[in-house]
């Protein structure tokens, strides 16, 4: 299935059913009098959060999302049956905007979230409503709402607890395909990826987080060279990241690799930047006494920040790394356990 992050879909709830005029007409029970039921409520439109869900292709063909019409009450005092209500399914991640003013609606985060995007018409009010002293035979009964219609844009960020980032073919690709159930198109030239992978691992304690393969990030990402301007988006949720390095005689050094990537980060969103970050130095299996020199300039760049030298292929410290993010996780989802707690005293 192809990947798609965006879509714009018209919304349209369902209208509410008329209310009846009907008048009770029984033999030996002279001027019944009215009883007309009222309309039936128009569905809404509900969007649901699916973790199963990985991608808005499904929606972004579609022009108009319809939840169904109210029915008509009719007489002896019988509503109408209410619309159903239509239910989308979408990736967990999903933002939801008003596309005509870029109101934010909803941030779909969890399983089983829903939320009302479009709400349904209300149903009109049958002529046994309108009966009063001095009108005990109204002839009339109301109409009932319309639904809601909007235009609605939906923009997805992945949502993984580890985004691994750098420049195409450093091996990214292939770690997650090592350390997860993921399984990218591998090869050795640049975009082989196209679209972000997404992979579960199993960490420490047996503790299952999920790893993001964020493609195309190059010099210029920021403004829409190589695939970074679509994609730079799927890092924001990302708790942490790894920046995935090699020694490459195409480029200066790892060094430099790094300013770069940590560059557009910063352009694209300066909290990017500030975000943790484990770097790895791969394909060491691969590197020589040629490449000593930039190998050691790496070290001193990084002393004071996590650091690993694996080998995707051989598997060579891998395990190494994925236990320390293994902790990293554990370590971010309890400082936000204890944080939602202290915001749930605060506003209790």
């Amino acid at each position: 299935m192809k990947f798609v992050d965006q879509a714009i879909v018209d919304i349209i709830a369902g209208n509410g059913g008329a209310g009846a005029v009907s008048f009770r007409r029984e033999p030996f029970i002279p001027l019944g009098g009215p009883d007309g039921g009222d309309g039936g409520k128009g569905g809404d439109v509900i969007f649901e959060g699916d973790e199963n869900v990985i991608t808005l292709y499904d929606i972004r063909y579609q022009r108009t999302i319809k939840a169904e019409n109210g029915q008509k009450g009719m007489g002896s005092n019988m509503y109408g049956r209410g619309g159903e209500s239509m239910i989308v399914k979408i990736p967990l991640g999903t933002f939801v905007f008003d596309h005509e003013t870029s109101e934010l609606i909803a941030d779909i985060t969890k399983h089983k979230q829903r939320v009302v995007v479009a709400h349904g018409g209300i149903g009109g009010r049958g002529n046994a409503k309108f009966k009063t002293s001095v009108n005990k035979a109204p002839h009339y009964a109301q109409e009932g709402l319309p639904g809601e219609r909007k235009k609605v844009r939906l923009e997805l960020k992945l949502m993984a607890d580890v985004g691994i980032i750098g420049f195409p073919s450093v091996g990214k690709s292939t770690l997650i395909s090592v350390i997860s159930n993921a399984r990218p198109k591998i090869a050795e030239y640049p975009f082989t990826t196209l679209v972000p992978n997404l992979g579960m691992v199993e960490g420490k304690d047996f503790i299952p987080f999920v790893v993001a393969d964020i493609p195309g990030l190059i010099e210029g990402a920021h403004t829409g060279a190589g695939l970074g301007h679509r994609f730079l988006r799927h890092v924001e949720r990302s708790r942490f990241l790894i920046h995935l390095v090699e020694i490459n005689p195409a480029r200066k050094s790892p060094v430099d690799d790094i300013k770069t990537i940590n560059r557009e980060l910063e352009l694209f969103d300066p909290e990017l930047a500030k975000r943790e970050q484990i770097i790895v130095l791969n394909k060491i299996d691969s590197y020589g006494e040629e490449e000593e020199k930039l190998r050691d300039e790496l070290r001193e760049f990084v002393k004071d920040m996590p650091y690993f030298e694996i080998s995707g292929i051989t598997r060579n410290g891998v395990k190494e790394l994925m236990d320390f993010v293994g902790q990293k996780v554990i370590e971010y989802r309890n400082r936000e356990k204890e944080e939602t707690a202290s915001k749930d005293l605060l506003n209790p």
